[in-house]
């Protein structure tokens, strides 16, 4: 998966973007048809934010946003956002072609 970190007015430490790369590789898992994912960090204020709009082959794009105090913090709410919201997406994918479930089950 391609991976774009932006930082919009503010300068993002290297640590959190490479932690940022490993964290946004790892979503594939969730998602294999996630073809790039696009993350950028903003500072308004006190407040630091982290959004993540990911590509999906064939599908609609999934956007997060996470906020903290910190850019570590405002990233891990990201992932987790993420993540869950890919997970749900895939869960509810189903295979149309496959039997239903409980249907043509012998018991014996």
């Amino acid at each position: 998966m391609r991976v774009q970190i932006t930082a919009r007015h503010c300068e993002v430490p290297d640590d959190v973007r490479e932690r940022t790369e490993a964290q946004v590789q790892a979503l594939s898992k969730y998602s294999p048809r996630a073809s790039a994912a696009d993350v950028v960090y903003m500072e308004e204020k006190l407040l630091k934010i982290a959004e993540i709009l990911v590509h999906i082959d064939g599908g609609e794009p999934v956007v997060a946003r996470g906020e903290g105090h910190e850019f570590r913090t405002a990233l891990d709410e990201m992932i987790e956002r993420i993540s869950r919201r890919l997970r749900r997406q895939r869960e509810r994918r189903t295979d149309h072609k496959a039997p239903p479930l409980g249907k043509g089950v012998t018991e014996g």
